[in-house]
Parts: C-alpha cells; structure tokens; sequence
C-alpha cells in the first residue's frame, strides 16, 4: 500500500484552522475505487470504505462527523463525531460547526467541495456544491448558517473551493445554464457569460459550465471576498482524483476542515 497522500489549501486562515483533500493515493480500495475511496454509498464494499476511514482517522484529532449528500441545501450544525452509515445517517450537504476539533467533511468526485472559516478561528463550515444544490443556494445557506452560528459578519470569512471538475470537461444542456440565470435573479448575483460557454461542436443547445467561476460570485456577492482555490480539476487528474464523469462507478474523496482550540 502506498502512502497517504493529501493536499492542503492554499488560503491565509488562522493557525488553529485545519484543512486538507484527500487523494486516491494510500488505502486499501481496489479497481476502479483504487485505493483510497471514502465514500460509504459509492457501491464498494463497506468493509473496505472503514478500513480507509480508520487510516483516515490517524490523521484527524478524532473521526470525521460525515453527512449523507443529497444534491440538496440543507446545513446541519455539527458535534463530535458522526459515522453516517447504517441506522447513524444524516442528509444535508453542508455543516457548520463552532465546537473545537469537530470534523467536518464533504465528499466528492466533480462536485464542489467548498470549506469556510472565519479569520478567528472559531467557526467553520464545509458544504458540497454540484450543480443543483449550488443553483438552488446551498452556499447562501451555509453562508447563513456559519455567520449567526459565530457571531461575525460576511467580510469576516474565507473560502476555498477544492478540486471538482474545471470548465472545460464540464457539458450541460440549456436547461441547466437556464436554471442558473433564474438563480441569479432569486439570489441576486452576476452570473457573466464565461461562465457557461457554447459548446458549438456538441450542438446548439450545450454549453461547457465553469462551476468554480460560478461558486466564487455567489460568494463575492454575499460579501465574502477572499475566495481561494477552484483551480484542480478532478477530471483530467485521474492519479489524484476521482471523477465521475469520467469513469463509473468511480470512488470519492473527501475534503475536511476542523479548528483547534486556541492558546492564549
């Protein structure tokens, strides 16, 4: 087995915040969720899924608090730790969290990964962002979530979106750049014309969607301007990232943020 391979966010938060993706490189998962699928409800076998979150675990202050994503904008506040598997399952696509060392996790295969802290140090969320959760306000939600949790305002905060599938592999039909110009409307952002391009070759109706493009001026656009990341693509990086749309059934990585408490 190979080792454990991470990445960590480039972004200035604070020194007790903790965050980092995980790659497929260093578990225990074979073809095609080779090696280090997190995700309990990809179709590999539990057994397996534990045993990479136990090798995932040595790496955290204490296991992840997981929720079972759902496409939807549903944030729940979290504590402590929580398998999501089984009888243990809560549905949502983001948490927030202001308790020391809870983990918050997000998994992912395209979709967007987006994790959040304030510049204290005392708050932070993570939501998972595909294109109907993020069209239907899941960031606005979390957003919302995170700042009456910690008391702060918009200006206070940081993001950073991790890997999920770059503009350029990313097809959608009219109906979804449709769905987008409505959002934008309701939520009241700019939604520029980069951020869905004509796809002549495909035909007149395809458009290739720039999710990370899209995510940063929903953030922007609620106040929050230090927005970092977007820049790995999950689908054209098939040694470090799962991508489905690019091979099914394929496993799912997983993005964490935790704060530690401070010292004073």
């Amino acid at each position: 087995m190979s080792p454990l391979r991470i990445l960590k966010p480039d972004w200035p938060a604070p020194a007790n915040v903790h965050a980092f993706t995980t790659t497929r490189k260093g578990g225990f998962s074979q073809a095609p969720y080779d090696q280090f699928n997190l995700g309990a409800f990809a179709g590999e076998d539990l057994q397996v899924v534990q045993q990479n979150r136990a090798l995932l675990n040595a790496l955290l202050p204490q296991a992840p608090f997981w929720i079972k994503q759902v496409h939807g904008t549903d944030v729940v506040m979290a504590q402590g730790v929580h398998e999501g598997i089984g009888d243990s399952i809560i549905e949502a696509d983001a948490s927030v969290t202001t308790h020391p060392q809870t983990v918050l996790s997000i998994l992912a295969a395209d979709c967007m990964p987006v994790l959040l802290t304030n510049r204290f140090g005392t708050a932070v969320a993570a939501a998972h962002a595909g294109w109907r959760g993020l069209c239907a306000g899941v960031l606005e939600n979390t957003v919302a979530k995170l700042l009456k949790a910690s008391s702060c305002t918009a200006s206070d905060l940081l993001a950073w979106i991790g890997p999920s599938i770059s503009v350029a592999h990313y097809e959608v039909g009219a109906e979804v750049r449709a769905a987008f110009i409505a959002s934008a409307a309701q939520f009241d952002y700019q939604l520029d014309a980069a951020c869905f391009i004509p796809n002549h070759a495909s035909g007149p109706d395809k458009y290739l969607a720039d999710l990370p493009r899209i995510a940063k001026s929903r953030l922007q656009a609620l106040g929050i301007n230090a927005v970092y990341g977007g820049d790995l693509c999950t689908y054209r990086d098939p040694e470090r990232f799962y991508s489905y749309r690019r091979e099914t059934p394929t496993g799912r990585f997983a993005s964490l943020i935790w704060f530690n408490p401070k010292s004073y």
